[in-house]
């Protein structure tokens, strides 16, 4: 467990310093720093923590459970999934209507998967995991608003080519870590075989 809680520290702590930087001109790290040398830092940072994650989770595996998920727990984040791949594609598309309406796709997903996946599972290094991802997208999303960023402009065109790219992508990459991916990353199959 002391390689996934410092990897959650390093991780979320690059990324709350980034939500809760000063951007006051003069003030700013990353004009200061320049952008390039920033996100190097930045970068570098979230890719150690990343690496500890993994490395934590996988090695907390056996520790055990703090409470033992539902039965028809799989099948509501097996639900969740699909509007959270949707969400993550248009996050990275040109903005549509799913954007504007989610005004912040990523963290809607990360949110989505997170919760899903705590009902779920019920071990310990799956609990601290998705609780800190969920915990991040909620102070992430309470930041950007007070920073008064609220997303995409709703009055400005929006993009049929995003939403359609956004629903493609998504629910083809659900179906590919339904099938496959899932097992292959994390070794535990989502559909179960035979």
């Amino acid at each position: 467990m002391p390689y996934l809680v410092a990897g959650l520290v390093l991780f979320f702590g690059v990324h709350l310093f980034s939500a809760f930087r000063s951007r006051a001109p003069g003030k700013d790290l990353r004009q200061r720093l320049g952008y390039a040398p920033y996100m190097g830092l930045y970068s570098l940072v979230a890719i150690a923590g990343f690496v500890l994650i993994i490395i934590g989770y996988d090695q907390a595996r056996w520790i055990g459970s703090l409470y033992f998920p539902p039965v028809w727990g799989r099948h509501v984040t097996m639900a969740l999934m699909l509007p959270a791949m949707i969400a993550l594609a248009a996050a990275y598309l040109p903005a549509g209507r799913i954007k504007k309406a989610l005004k912040h796709p990523m963290l809607v997903a990360v949110k989505l998967w997170a919760l899903g996946h705590l009902i779920a599972n019920g071990e310990w290094n799956s609990v601290v995991l998705f609780t800190s991802f969920l915990a991040y997208a909620v102070i992430d999303r309470i930041a950007v608003k007070k920073r008064g960023d609220n997303g995409p402009n709703p009055d400005a065109p929006s993009s049929t080519l995003g939403d359609i790219g956004a629903l493609i992508i998504g629910i083809g990459a659900y179906l590919v870590f339904v099938f496959h991916l899932h097992e292959w990353l994390i070794g535990v199959p989502v559909v179960l075989k035979g």
